[in-house]
């Protein structure tokens, strides 16, 4: 799975107490769905071709070179891998290949469908038990992916602010979405450290959480009841071995995921003429760590329409005042550069996908029965 998909403590876990979730009422699907494409319409439509005419974006596309596109190909290989190496290592016995359809599959769902990160733990979750693995191994995996993939994206603002200062470049709106994030990591961390820590201290988190999340449930109208409590001793008792033995592999594979993704980024604005004077590489990682943060917010798919604004925005106020081209053809080389880091990390997923879903409901030969859970003491 991507880390844009993200889990509840406990789920996937057995015995979890997690009360089965009611489906959504059709006319509350269709305001989601008229809703992420009026904010896809609204982006693509009206807020990007005020700051970059789309003729002007494709010519400066158009002039990268075939070497340059190259290099671009082979950063996004280069990530989509690092998904894959990831989980292998938080999932025992798990081939390459199986790790690369389960990815591409999951992340095409997540990518085409409002609120589609969860649904996308749901179909992972099917493929990882069609092919013989036991829930506890595919809960395990599930959430401590998503941790360690929300606490990289909340540390890259720290870090990119940290660099901001210390290269001068530092502005107002990168430095306050930074200062946020550092805060929300800091909460983060802490409510970790205690879950870890003590038994009671997670079952007390747990419920807490589970409590809030009933909460927003019941805001949003939908008659369903977390409770936490004990999912989170269960998660604190296989996640504490879980990561003595793979800690170093695990935290590895999400740092270089994270940062080969903004490769991705940083030559697409390299390569259409964006220098690092008029925006240094720390102010891009600013940025990126921005709209990473954006792609958790469920109204699109995969942020689409959202992020792309936010990354043009951004980098654009990064750059203001440093731009040693006229200003709208600095504005057309960021809009094209956002738009070709787009196509290649998120467009190109879901043909992939496509494909990798077909391999997996024809590919028998990896599927084995699931294994009987040993009694819980």
């Amino acid at each position: 799975m991507t880390d844009d998909a993200v889990g509840a403590p406990g789920d996937g876990e057995p015995g979890a107490d997690v009360s089965a979730p009611t489906h959504k009422s059709p006319v509350w699907r269709v305001v989601q769905i008229l809703l992420a494409v009026a904010v896809v319409a609204i982006s693509f439509l009206y807020a990007i071709p005020k700051i970059a005419n789309y003729s002007e974006v494709w010519t400066e596309i158009t002039d990268m070179t075939p070497l340059e596109l190259l290099f671009l190909l082979a950063a996004t290989a280069l990530n989509l891998v690092t998904y894959w190496w990831a989980n292998m290592v938080s999932i025992p016995n798990l081939g390459l290949w199986q790790a690369a359809v389960n990815n591409q599959t999951s992340t095409t769902v997540a990518n085409t469908m409002p609120g589609g990160g969860y649904v996308s733990i749901a179909v992972s979750y099917e493929m990882y038990r069609a092919w013989g693995f036991s829930k506890t191994d595919v809960g395990l995996s599930v959430a401590v992916t998503s941790v360690l993939n929300i606490f990289a994206k909340l540390a890259l603002p720290a870090i990119a602010l940290l660099l901001i200062i210390l290269s001068g470049r530092a502005s107002g709106s990168l430095v306050g979405a930074s200062i946020v994030g550092i805060l929300i990591l800091a909460t983060a961390v802490v409510l970790f450290g205690l879950v870890m820590w003590k038994k009671r201290f997670a079952k007390t988190i747990g419920s807490g959480l589970g409590r809030a999340a009933t909460w927003v449930a019941r805001l949003l109208r939908r008659s369903r009841t977390f409770d936490w409590g004990d999912a989170a001793v269960r998660f604190r008792r296989n996640t504490i071995d879980f990561l003595v033995e793979r800690w170093f592999w695990l935290t590895s594979t999400t740092i270089l995921s994270h940062l080969s993704l903004y490769l991705v980024l940083l030559l697409a604005l390299r390569f259409v003429g964006v220098s690092d004077a008029e925006v240094t590489w720390a102010q891009v990682l600013g940025v990126f760590a921005f709209g990473r943060l954006l792609t958790a917010v469920p109204i699109t798919p995969g942020g689409l329409g959202i992020v792309e604004v936010a990354y043009i925005g951004g980098l654009i106020l990064a750059g203001r005042g440093h731009a040693d081209v006229p200003t709208d053809v600095f504005h057309a080389q960021v809009t094209a550069a956002v738009l070709v880091f787009r196509a290649l990390t998120y467009g190109i997923q879901i043909p992939l996908g496509a494909l990798t879903y077909v391999i997996w409901r024809t590919n028998r030969s990896w599927r084995k029965p699931a294994p009987i859970a040993d009694p819980v003491p």
